[in-house]
C-alpha cells in the first residue's frame, strides 16, 4: 500500500491509498473554493447523559446529485470534483460538511472505489484488503489529535437509510467523546468482570455464539453471527476470534483472512430478498474501544474491549422497511419482527455456491 496525502482547494486533506508503491499522485485540485466554515458543537444532554453534534451548515450539503455530477467521482477534464486525479484506488478527506470538526472532533469521507456504479460487495479481495488498511491508518492517525476520544468506521448504503451520494463510500467520525452505545457495553463488561471474578463479557458472548444456531459463517480467524437479541431484522456481527480492541490490533493472519469473510456477508445481504429485489441497504459499523484510560469505567482497560463489526438492515420483507417507532424512538425499546434464528437460516441458505 502506498498512501499520499494532500490538500483540497479549500485547505481540507485528501490522501490516496494505492494498491501500487509506484503510483504519481501529483494532480491540483482546480477548484475555485473558499476555506470551509462550519458551525459544529457538541451539547450535552445533562438528563440522559448522552452528547448531540449541532451541525447546522450542513442543510446546504450535496443532495442526490446527477451521476455526472457526483462529487466522489475522480476528476476528468473540466469537470472536477473532490478528488483531484483522474483516477484513485481508495482515498479519503475531510468531510465538506462535517457533523463534527475542531474542537468538536472530524469528520472524513472513505471511497472505497472510483467506479462509481459498483459496491463494496463488487470490490476484489485486494481493494477489499486496501479499505482495511485505509480504515486502520486513520484509526492509527485520528486518535492522536487531541480532541478524538473514539474513532468511527463505517458504511451507510441505499437510500432507505439516508444517502444523499450513490457513489460506494462510507465515512469516518472522530468523536470528542465515547459515545453512548460504547459506553454501555463497557458498563456490561465491567460489571461482569465484576461478578465472575475476571471473565470477559465479550469472550463468554463469542463462545457462547459459536455454540449456537445463530452461525452465520465461521473461519480460522473470523466468526459471523446474528445475536441472540438481534436489535434489526436482519443483522450479523462479525468478531475476530482473538480479541483485540481496534483494528490496530489485528494481525497478519486476520487482515489476510477478512476480505473473503467480508465480502461474503455482504453477497449474502444481496440475496436475502430473492432475485429482481433491489440491493439490500444497510449499515455497517465498526466498534472500536474508546483511547484514553476508561477510568469511568472502574476494572476495565481497552484491551477488555473487542473489536468487532455490526451489519444489519431496515428492510424487513421485500417491499417493507422496519421503520423506528413509538417503543424504538421513544423509550429505545427494540421490536424485532423476525426470530434471529430464522435470519440465520436465511443468511446460510443464501451462500455463495
Amino acid at each position: 500500500m502506498k498512501k499520499t496525502s494532500t490538500r483540497l482547494a479549500d485547505g481540507r486533506e485528501l490522501i490516496y491509498y494505492d494498491l501500487r508503491d509506484d503510483t504519481v499522485r501529483d494532480a491540483v485540485d482546480r477548484r475555485p473554493l473558499d476555506r470551509t466554515v462550519t458551525t459544529s458543537e457538541v451539547r450535552r444532554d445533562v438528563l440522559l447523559g448522552d452528547s448531540v453534534a449541532i451541525a447546522s451548515h450542513r442543510q446546504g450539503r450535496t443532495y442526490h446529485p446527477p451521476a455526472d455530477e457526483c462529487p466522489l467521482c475522480p476528476s476528468q477534464g473540466e469537470r472536477l470534483s473532490e478528488i483531484p486525479d483522474s483516477s484513485y484506488d481508495a482515498v479519503v478527506f475531510e468531510n465538506r460538511f462535517p457533523s463534527l470538526a475542531g474542537d468538536s472532533g472530524r469528520c472524513e469521507v472513505v471511497c472505497f472505489t472510483s467506479d462509481h456504479n459498483a459496491s463494496f460487495a463488487d470490490l476484489t479481495e485486494e481493494q477489499a484488503r486496501l479499505v482495511l488498511e485505509a480504515w486502520t491508518d486513520r484509526t492509527s492517525e485520528l486518535s492522536h489529535l487531541p480532541s478524538v476520544e473514539q474513532v468511527f468506521c463505517f458504511e451507510n448504503r441505499g437510500a432507505e437509510i439516508g444517502v444523499t451520494l450513490g457513489h460506494p463510500h462510507g465515512q469516518i467520525y472522530a468523536y470528542p467523546f465515547t459515545t453512548p452505545r460504547t459506553a454501555l457495553m463497557l458498563r456490561s463488561v465491567a460489571a461482569h468482570k465484576e461478578a465472575t471474578g475476571g471473565e470477559n463479557l465479550f469472550d463468554a458472548v463469542l463462545e457462547r455464539e459459536l455454540a449456537d444456531e445463530r452461525v452465520v459463517l465461521e473461519s480460522e480467524h473470523w466468526a459471523a453471527f446474528v445475536p441472540y437479541a438481534a436489535h434489526w431484522p436482519y443483522e450479523v456481527h462479525l468478531y475476530p476470534k482473538r480479541r483485540v480492541p481496534d483494528l490496530l490490533g489485528l494481525d497478519e493472519d486476520a487482515r489476510s483472512e477478512f476480505p473473503k469473510v467480508y465480502l461474503e456477508l455482504l453477497r449474502r445481504f444481496d440475496r436475502i430478498f430473492g432475485e429482481g429485489e433491489p440491493l439490500t441497504p444497510y449499515i455497517a459499523a465498526w466498534h472500536q474501544a474508546p483511547f484514553g484510560t476508561l477510568e469511568e469505567f472502574e476494572g476495565v482497560s481497552r484491551d477488555d474491549f473487542a473489536l468487532h463489526l455490526e451489519l444489519f438492515t431496515i428492510r424487513r420483507t421485500p417491499g417493507k422497511l422496519k421503520f423506528l417507532a413509538g417503543s424504538e424512538s421513544g423509550m429505545n425499546v427494540f421490536i424485532n419482527d423476525i426470530r434471529p434464528e430464522a435470519a440465520a437460516e436465511r443468511l446460510r441458505e443464501v451462500a455463495s455456491s
